[in-house]
């Protein structure tokens, strides 16, 4: 069975989903849900610019049409550079909020340099959740079953032939062809990139010898591509090609189902969130900067390893005034009960749970408006 979308059922302990740019105001907005649960219609105006992770790019659109429906005098402009990109563009100040696969650092914290922001401050909250899909295109061939050290070994150019052992012993009712590999990464600094090596760091460390990074190690090879839909293009049209995409941009290719404690788990929405579920915050933080620690390698059973925690990252207080009630409000409609169903319903991801939205909610309280 060829996986084409994930279910969109909620799931209690997660988080969701964001992505692309500035649908035009009014335009109406994908999904439906109580509108008593999102801010109502207001006399907010003004344009407010963001940038960042690609993968946030079908939750963003409808989060964007939504959010410009109800506030018809407010244009955001959201464009899709990659998680990289976005935080760069953060620093120096030339977008307002950016979406980022990757909470910002330690070390990029102490630092404390966002241009558009009056103090050191930021806020950052997880709104969208989603797997990171192993997707591949082989001819007759939709699924199949990997381990962690045999996507590590494939990414490392250590397994080099569809037909290898370490990939045939794993689905011996599937026929693999004398065909060489061809592995694709992102061209660019990825969030997406960053979590995927995370997780072949974390659970086969022996063979993915690099620490995880969104920058590609330069020592290795295979095929880059520019953005998730720079991958799945590549993908698409190489035949023995595999990589890694958020999953709501996966589309027809053939997907991997990933062993954990034993068991293969296809990817879905809530096989995701319940790695999310199970997973800290990161601590040392300021209480309005809402990271988690994930760790694929404590992976519970039942739940997908490879999971994209995506962030809204934004100032507490903005150097233009103007700024601020915009991006809290929009930051607000994303963590609504209403703009969750509406990236549910397009991207597939699963949306935040209420107690962690009465945290983000806390968070997004903390942008200074007056």
């Amino acid at each position: 069975m060829k996986i084409t979308r994930f279910s969109s059922v909620a799931a209690l302990g997660a988080v969701a989903a964001l992505s692309l740019v500035g649908c035009a105001a009014n335009e109406p907005a994908p999904g439906g849900g109580d509108e008593s649960s999102a801010p109502s219609e207001s006399t907010l105006s003004g344009t407010i610019e963001a940038t960042g992770a690609s993968s946030q790019e079908t939750a963003q659109s409808a989060w964007v049409a939504g959010f410009q429906t109800l506030n018809s005098g407010a244009t955001v402009n959201y464009t899709s550079t990659g998680s990289g990109p976005g935080r760069d563009n953060f620093v120096a100040g030339s977008s307002d909020f950016i979406g980022s696969d990757r909470a910002f650092n330690a070390d990029e914290l102490a630092a404390g340099e966002f241009g558009s922001c009056a103090t050191s401050s930021i806020v950052e909250i997880p709104v969208y959740i989603s797997p990171v899909a192993v997707a591949f295109n082989l001819e007759g061939v939709d699924e199949l079953k990997l381990d962690g050290a045999t996507i590590a070994g494939i990414f490392a150019g250590e397994i080099t032939n569809w037909n290898d052992p370490a990939i045939a012993d794993q689905n011996p009712d599937v026929t693999l062809p004398d065909q060489p590999i061809v592995p694709v990464h992102r061209a660019d600094d990825s969030g997406t990139q960053e979590t995927f090596t995370n997780y072949l760091s974390s659970v086969a460390p022996d063979v993915w010898t690099w620490e995880a990074d969104g920058v590609w190690p330069s020592d290795l090879g295979g095929e880059a591509a520019d953005g998730t839909s720079g991958v799945v293009s590549a993908i698409s049209e190489g035949s023995g090609y595999i990589g890694f995409a958020d999953a709501s941009q996966a589309g027809e290719l053939g997907q991997v189902a990933v062993e954990v404690q034993g068991e293969y788990v296809e990817y879905s929405a809530e096989a995701a969130s319940a790695l999310v579920a199970a997973s800290p915050l990161e601590e040392g933080r300021e209480p309005q900067d809402l990271a988690f620690a994930v760790d694929p390698a404590a992976a519970p059973a039942g739940s997908y390893p490879i999971a994209l925690v995506s962030y809204l990252i934004g100032c507490v207080e903005y150097e233009d005034a103007e700024v601020a009630p915009l991006v809290k409000a929009y930051f607000e409609y994303v963590a609504s009960e209403e703009g969750q169903e509406a990236s549910v319903e397009v991207a597939g991801n699963a949306p935040i749970s209420e107690e962690l939205r009465t945290q983000i909610m806390t968070a997004i309280d903390a942008i200074v408006t007056e």
